[in-house]
């Protein structure tokens, strides 16, 4: 689809170190203005920088400095120096946990981490980038903020546009899971559930941003997406500081459209241009649920063309069968060395119980995949479990309960005496 423009910005401070939005095909560049394709060739557009020059150790104790959130890194993302005093539900900085349980249980000797963003104020990652998205259509004067969602952005477009003064309409298929519904809907903005799948809801968002009645709309993934998914690469941010300043040998990563797996690669690629870590290899790893794999489908096949599939998995958040990064997440799991892989449902809901039962962390259908992915990397030889290795969890268990619920029960029902737990063979 061809750029359109809404508004451009007033100043450049407004959008703190970016320069301009560049083209990931060509190159061509463009000023800072609510485009997301290239006017010369189609491709997407991102956000371009200036980054801050001087001594690492300087730029490092001012992240250091900043508040426990994503402003902390707003020397490195495209917002207002004062970020921090506006509206906002300032995501982020989340727990990275240790996980020595479930790495005994996989063998993993290096050291495992899990990046548990369900701690985020909707829970899930998508505040992040929602974040980021707010603050562009707060410079560009938009009115109302809307969104494609398989669920998880549009409980934090709607939690976003409230804080903020917003109004909200966001669009998602009409068979999300119930938890997911309720969250987006209990914000009190326009919710609309669309016949299909996720698919079909951005066909539809992509035709109503270029109607009359989408004057004014920002739509966080689509002609704001440049700057919305800017807000992925404070997870790569995070990651390194909460390890000490220092790259993971190896970290593993859902795929939905790809935006999160490239821009935490970005991340990676700027800390080590500013100096903020020390240069060495690490490993890209995309997880996909079966049902919905068309990126790993296509790098198991030696392919550059990602083929669109029909989504059919438990793990609706990823449920996205024609992924828009698709190709670069490709070339990024093959730049660095690691691999994209795919999980069956039943290895979904094993994953998710494995994670909860080893760390006490219950996490939704997506964080299943990347421990369910893992498990098997490490089984087929393509993770060096010697390596220290991130996983992410981007979202919370309570979200997706559908998943786990007909083999999550009590252990037993009891009268309310002693002989009775003793009969059931309760009492150790």
């Amino acid at each position: 689809m061809a750029a359109q423009t809404v508004a451009s910005a007033s100043t450049d401070s407004a959008f703190g170190p970016a320069s301009a939005l560049s083209c990931r095909e060509c190159g061509e560049r463009f000023p800072l203005e609510a485009l997301f394709a290239c006017e010369a060739c189609f491709g997407p557009l991102e956000v371009a920088y200036d980054l801050p020059s001087g001594d690492p150790e300087t730029l490092r104790k001012r992240i250091e400095s900043g508040p426990n959130n994503i402003w902390r890194y707003a020397p490195l993302l495209p917002v207002p120096a004062d970020v921090a005093s506006k509206p906002n539900l300032n995501p982020g900085f989340t727990k990275l946990v240790k996980a020595d349980n479930l790495a005994r249980e996989l063998g993993v000797t290096g050291g495992l981490h899990i990046k548990d963003d369900s701690g985020n104020p909707t829970h899930s990652f998508k505040d992040r980038v929602v974040a980021i998205a707010l603050e562009a259509a707060r410079t560009f004067g938009l009115t109302t903020l809307s969104c494609s969602s398989t669920g998880n952005l549009a409980g934090a477009v709607g939690a976003a546009a409230a804080r903020a003064g917003f109004r909200s309409c966001v669009f998602i298929p009409h068979d999300l899971e119930e938890g997911k519904v309720v969250m987006a809907a209990v914000y009190g903005g326009e919710l609309v559930g669309i016949e299909g799948t996720y698919d079909d809801v951005n066909r539809f968002c992509s035709e109503l941003i270029g109607d009359p009645i989408g004057e004014g709309w920002g739509f966080v993934n689509v002609n704001l997406r440049p700057y919305y998914g800017e807000g992925s690469k404070t997870l790569a941010y995070e990651i390194c500081e909460q390890l000490g300043w220092r790259l993971p040998d190896n970290i593993v990563i859902p795929i939905a459209s790809g935006s999160q797996l490239t821009k935490i690669d970005k991340g990676l690629r700027e800390l080590i241009e500013l100096g903020l870590v020390e240069e060495k290899p690490y490993r890209v790893y995309g997880a996909q649920a079966e049902g919905c794999s068309p990126v790993s489908t296509a790098f198991k096949a030696g392919h550059d063309v990602v083929r669109p599939q029909k989504p059919n998995t438990i793990a609706k958040s990823l449920a996205i069968g024609n992924p828009a990064d698709g190709p670069y997440v490709l070339d990024i799991a093959r730049r660095t060395g690691g691999a994209v892989e795919d999980v069956t449902d039943e290895q979904v809901v094993d994953a998710i119980k494995l994670l909860a039962r080893t760390e006490g962390i219950f996490a939704e259908t997506a964080g299943g995949v990347t421990v369910g992915v893992l498990r098997k990397l490490i089984e087929t030889g393509q993770l060096d479990p010697a390596g220290e290795t991130v996983v992410l969890n981007t979202g919370d268990g309570l979200k997706t309960l559908d998943a786990v619920a007909p083999t999550s029960r009590p252990t037993a029902t009891i009268r309310p005496s002693l002989d009775a737990f003793r009969a059931a063979g309760l009492a150790g």
